[in-house]
């Protein structure tokens, strides 16, 4: 996952695209599109070491764009926004749930699928669940919501997670608000996460309590949402 708990690296644009890609489970990528989406992946890279050294609003885009070693017009038509560069890092689960819904098991409804997915995910301790106490993915979720326009940007892609479920379930307006509901409690129970271990627990004692959360909250998207979705 982009998420991950490595280091943030200081590759440069130019670096990354003579490196190999990696594997990825989609449908293969043509070299011009790999190449791309590694250079999204180093200016990201180079933007967050900087963010995590001084602060997100003490760098500026110049800054970002000579440590990537590109041109400022390029760096916008990478990433509209400076938000964006903190963002690309959860770019690849804007469409997580509505996957998990569309490559389900015959028989699994929606709703199981999903639970399934996040409680596999806390097993895993997936960065994106909120359980995961590598020094650098707290460092990464500190900037991340200690800094109000990122939180806003967040936002943004959640809704587009929203919209991308809410297809993926049928398109309908309930199938809508099933989407909304859903991403909603996805988001409360991962902050919920970080917050125990940004307190000063390890993951390994949040595990149990977060396990017990989110049965809790599909229990309650279930008896909401009814035995049908």
């Amino acid at each position: 996952m982009v998420m991950s708990g490595e280091k943030p690296g200081t590759r440069t644009a130019a670096d990354a695209a003579e490196a190999e890609a990696p594997a990825s489970p989609r449908a293969p990528m043509s070299l011009r599109e790999r190449k791309k989406q590694l250079t999204y992946q180093a200016v990201s890279d180079a933007a967050i070491a900087l963010f995590l050294e001084r602060g997100f609003d003490k760098v500026s885009v110049a800054e970002i764009a000579a440590a990537a070693d590109i041109s400022k017009p390029t760096l916008f038509r990478y990433f509209p926004a400076k938000e964006d560069l903190v963002l690309h890092r959860f770019a690849d689960h804007v469409d997580e749930s509505a996957r998990v819904v569309a490559g389900r098991a015959e028989g699994e409804s929606p709703l199981d699928a999903l639970r399934r997915h996040y409680l596999d995910g806390l097993e895993r301790q997936d960065p994106v669940t909120g359980l995961c106490d590598v020094p650098q993915v707290l460092a990464f979720l500190r900037l991340l919501y200690g800094t109000p326009s990122l939180v806003a940007r967040l936002h943004a892609y959640q809704s587009r997670s929203e919209a991308a479920l809410a297809e993926a379930l049928g398109g309908s307006v309930t199938d809508r608000l099933a989407a909304g509901q859903i991403i909603a409690v996805l988001r409360i129970l991962s902050l919920e996460n970080w917050q125990r271990i940004s307190g000063g627990r390890t993951a390994d004692q949040v595990y149990g309590d977060a396990v017990e959360a989110a049965e809790q909250g599909f229990a309650q998207l279930r008896s909401g949402l009814g035995k049908g979705r």
